[in-house]
């Protein structure tokens, strides 16, 4: 729409009245969305609420810890009725089942460390749920991420929250421009969680002290290999742990069971020095593992990149950035060097320990907060 140079824009960028202007806000059920939710209704806005159904709930439906769960679709309705705004419980478990479950079983068995979180915002809330919001005539949708919307030169940009502890921005890179524009992040500038809990109070909402959910919501006590078990039954075939160096070590149950960098519970202790997975090998149903030096990585090809940067990602032979390679490292020196339209080697000025492939290699500007995007560390060819 064209705005009119009189009308003040509102919080949420827009030059018409909140009472004109509707948000589609995505709950979870959980504290953060329900105060997001709470506070554009308090201020105004036409709000609609919406919660994703994203897996069977017959078996999960008390369940804690998982932010899916049938009680907390019970929880956001709460919020809704309690603030007086319609909402909404979409049945998309098919399309989660096809966009991430699969995905996340096939990664898995095939040795990868994947982050089905960053599939499902890519693919299900900021895909299909973005498009319900567009159906219902929403101007913008509002989720409950900690992360930061800031309108720069050329367009809304991607910045860190403002709350280092609890920023989202290793599982929101793969946001593009388009969906960008359209999307508001009402708590990234919050100082604190315990301000998003005051918020919560002040509003009077039930879910104020409600713990965050700490799993995967399909997997919700952390027991990822009994899911993919259960997803893809005969995956966890026997084979050996084998050294670097080609000695047999023992045995193992499946590859399913360990990941790259893990130390504890190899089933092989007795030795002098000790041992990490360094490397899953799929094919020859083989856990190798070795010396801790042996998991410093300095070079790590990435794929699937999404580019936030104001130019073009071949507009330059090197990038000088920063990277996170895990969601719980800090930011790191590195040089991105682009091999082609959506594919890159970075390099790591210091080495990091434990790189896998399936885990997502995130981009950041080392004079600002600004989030440049990235992709997702693979093998390469």
């Amino acid at each position: 729409m064209a705005l009119d140079a009189d009308t003040p824009l509102n919080s949420l960028g827009f030059a018409k009245p909140p009472s004109q202007t509707r948000v589609v806000v995505a709950m979870s059920g959980g504290v953060d969305s329900s105060v997001v939710a709470a506070k554009l209704a308090d201020e105004g806005y036409d709000v609609v609420g919406v919660t994703l159904q994203l897996y069977d709930h017959g078996a999960a439906l008390a369940k804690k810890g998982a932010c899916c769960a049938g009680i907390d679709i019970h929880d956001a309705r709460r919020v809704a009725e309690e603030k007086g705004f319609p909402h909404y419980v979409l049945d998309y478990e098919n399309i989660f089942q096809d966009a991430v479950i699969d995905e996340f079983a096939d990664s898995y068995l095939a040795g990868a460390t994947p982050v089905p979180c960053i599939r499902c915002n890519e693919r299900v809330k900021f895909k299909d749920l973005l498009e319900t919001a567009r159906d219902l005539d929403a101007d913008c949708m509002a989720t409950g991420h900690y992360i930061q919307r800031k309108t720069g030169a050329n367009g809304p940009e991607l910045h860190s929250a403002a709350d280092a502890t609890r920023d989202q921005s290793y599982f929101l890179f793969s946001t593009t421009p388009e969906q960008l524009d359209y999307l508001r992040f009402p708590l990234g500038h919050l100082p604190s969680k315990d301000a998003t809990r005051a918020l919560a109070a002040e509003y009077g909402l039930a879910v104020a002290d409600k713990p965050d959910s700490q799993d995967i919501c399909f997997v919700p006590n952390g027991d990822y290999a009994s899911v993919i078990e259960k997803l893809r039954p005969g995956s966890a075939e026997p084979g050996d742990i084998v050294h670097a160096d080609g000695r047999v070590l023992g045995t193992h149950q499946g590859v399913i069971h360990y990941t790259i960098g893990q130390r504890r519970g190899l089933g092989i202790g007795g030795l002098a020095d000790p041992l990490y997975v360094v490397k899953l090998d799929v094919d020859t149903k083989q856990v190798v593992v070795g010396p801790k030096e042996l998991l410093s990585t300095r070079v790590i090809p990435v794929r699937e990149i999404n580019w936030l940067g104001d130019e073009p990602l071949q507009s330059r032979d090197e990038w000088h950035l920063m990277v996170k390679v895990r969601s719980t490292r800090p930011p790191r020196d590195a040089i991105l060097r682009p091999t082609g339209p959506d594919t890159a080697e970075v390099e790591l000025l210091t080495p990091e320990e434990g790189v896998s492939p399936g885990q997502a290699c995130v981009f950041y500007d080392p004079d600002s907060t600004r989030i440049f995007g990235g992709g997702w560390i693979w093998r390469g060819a």
